[in-house]
């Protein structure tokens, strides 16, 4: 038996057909993008920290409100989520970017951070897609360990905002090393979804 013949079935519809891709959640999630760039642009432009503090703070507002509406208004799709997974990626890179000309001490974790989000936590964002899931938020269904290390609200927050969070305290140190602990559970956990994806062959 494969592993998608244990899987629950939530929406077959919604699973059957992606889209449609222009719903009020992906608006927000544009919107959003394209602010928190410009802004964090700019903020690397000018090294101003007022800047890339108010391209995070859009960024993060933002990243909730889409994931809001997409439930009120029952618009959750998986074309969707990969537009927000992408979308996440294009705001983080730029205001890393920005927050190492701000402050080039921030180099090396912040470096080792972007190495974790764009390679190993992309790869785990995007693997819902091996599954008849809707979205990341809906890997419990597959996996509970991995959604709970990676998409519960806890870890969400551990994932970006501790590390930016102790970045922005100074402490360089502390931040290497939640990167380090993060980036090896990144690791275990695409392993486990590499294990399910080859059991799931069998």
């Amino acid at each position: 038996m494969s592993t998608h013949d244990t899987l629950p079935s939530t929406a077959p519809a919604a699973i059957a057909h992606p889209g449609p891709f222009l719903t009020v959640p992906n608006a927000v999630t544009l919107v959003r993008t394209l602010l928190a760039v410009v802004l964090g642009l700019a903020a690397l432009a000018r090294a101003d920290a007022g800047l890339l503090l108010a391209a995070y703070a859009v960024y993060w507002v933002g990243d909730m409100a889409d994931g809001w509406t997409s439930r009120r208004l029952g618009q959750e799709t998986r074309a969707g989520a990969v537009f927000d997974i992408i979308s996440d990626r294009a705001c983080t890179s730029v205001a890393a970017c920005a927050l190492v000309v701000i402050d080039p001490r921030a180099l090396v974790p912040v470096t080792a951070f972007l190495l974790s989000f764009m390679v190993l936590d992309t790869m785990l964002s995007l693997a819902f897609l091996c599954w008849p899931v809707l979205s990341p938020n809906h890997f419990h269904v597959v996996d509970p360990t991995v959604w709970l290390l990676n998409w519960s609200p806890a870890a969400k927050a551990a994932n970006t905002a501790g590390v930016i969070g102790t970045l922005a305290l100074g402490q360089y140190v502390v931040a290497l090393l939640c990167v380090v602990a993060i980036g090896a559970v990144k690791i275990w956990s695409l392993a486990r979804v590499i294990d399910l994806l080859d059991r799931g062959q069998e």
